[in-house]
């Protein structure tokens, strides 16, 4: 898919809105670059990377019933991998130094993720939802009650 024009300038619009932003990518949830301003990075493996981290934070989410996937954030030592949900089919990934403020990077890319995935969402078909199997309640523990043995009793014979 060409880069979206709109997309294109967000991304410019946020890395200046940001001090220390190095780098943004939106990408479809499956790895494939929308869009990117990512100078040093190889996007496309950057894209795919975030997919695969995706896919492990829907999970953990699903799993811990914290609701819909919103944002994942990494630091590592030398800066940040943030990654929002931008929409029904896309993530906005950004790159930041260590030194960023990290409650505007939060701000900033939240609110850019939401325009991105507005922009995203106008221009898509709308397809209908996708229903989940119900899950099973789940299971917990109850105390066991002791065991009743059967001994035998002697007698004297």
């Amino acid at each position: 898919m060409a880069a979206e024009p709109d997309i294109v300038d967000e991304l410019r619009r946020l890395r200046s809105r940001v001090p220390y932003l190095t780098g943004a990518l939106a990408a479809s949830v499956d790895g494939l670059v929308l869009a990117q301003d990512t100078p040093g990075v190889e996007p496309d493996g950057m894209a795919a990377l975030t997919a695969a981290a995706l896919g492990v934070a829907v999970r953990l989410t699903d799993a811990t019933g914290q609701g819909e996937f919103r944002e994942l954030t990494v630091r590592g030592a030398y800066g940040y991998v943030a990654t929002y949900a931008a929409g029904r089919t896309a993530v906005l990934t950004l790159l930041a130094q260590d030194r960023v403020n990290a409650g505007r990077l939060h701000l900033e890319g939240r609110r850019a993720g939401a325009r991105i995935g507005e922009l995203l969402d106008s221009r898509a078909p709308v397809e209908a939802p996708v229903t989940k199997p119900a899950r099973a309640p789940a299971r917990t523990r109850t105390a066991r009650a002791p065991r009743t043995t059967n001994t035998r009793t002697s007698t004297d014979s």
